[in-house]
């Protein structure tokens, strides 16, 4: 079972990637604007994000009794939605401390290796057992990847923001 989630695991990842690499240092740890998280912050909450749901595709499994899809339309629904604020749960709220880019980059791409590699070997339709999802529960290994993907996307979406503010030329 392969749907577009899935194959965009890579490309996802890379424009993250990217998009992370593409801040200097100091600006990684720079509040942009009232309210926001820091490109570092966002980084590790993403990390926080990606590093649980690789454990848990490759983790404790059971066949699945109902549409192994059934949440991967809503979850897309509601975190490409931009217009619509969201909290984090606690468990991925990053620290307050400062962040390295480097070591942040080498984790999430290794985090992803894992999710890209779990999505072409094991069976998606697999419900997880090791994680569950807040306010949905235990969901399958399909719906765990195509939310890393959307949540990444909408991710992506605010460090654009954050870059377009921090570099933005100043107005006098």
């Amino acid at each position: 079972m392969q749907t577009q989630p899935i194959y965009d695991i890579d490309s996802t990842a890379a424009e993250l990637l990217q998009l992370i690499d593409s801040f200097d240092q100091s600006s990684f740890n720079t509040v942009p604007f009232q309210g926001s998280w820091t490109p570092g912050q966002v980084a590790e909450h993403l990390l926080l994000s990606t590093a649980g749901i690789a454990k848990a595709v490759i983790g404790k499994t059971e066949p699945t009794q109902r549409d192994p899809a059934q949440f991967v339309a809503p979850l897309r629904d509601a975190f490409l939605d931009f217009s619509t604020k969201m909290k984090s749960p606690d468990f991925i709220i990053p620290s307050e401390d400062p962040k390295d880019k480097t070591s942040l980059i080498s984790e999430l791409s290794e985090a992803w290796h894992t999710i890209a590699a779990a999505a072409k070997t094991q069976d998606l339709t697999a419900t997880c057992l090791d994680f569950k999802f807040p306010t949905l529960g235990f969901v399958t290994r399909l719906e765990l990847i195509s939310f890393g993907v959307v949540h990444t996307k909408r991710h992506i979406w605010q460090l654009k923001n954050i870059a377009a503010s921090i570099y933005a030329p100043h107005r006098s």
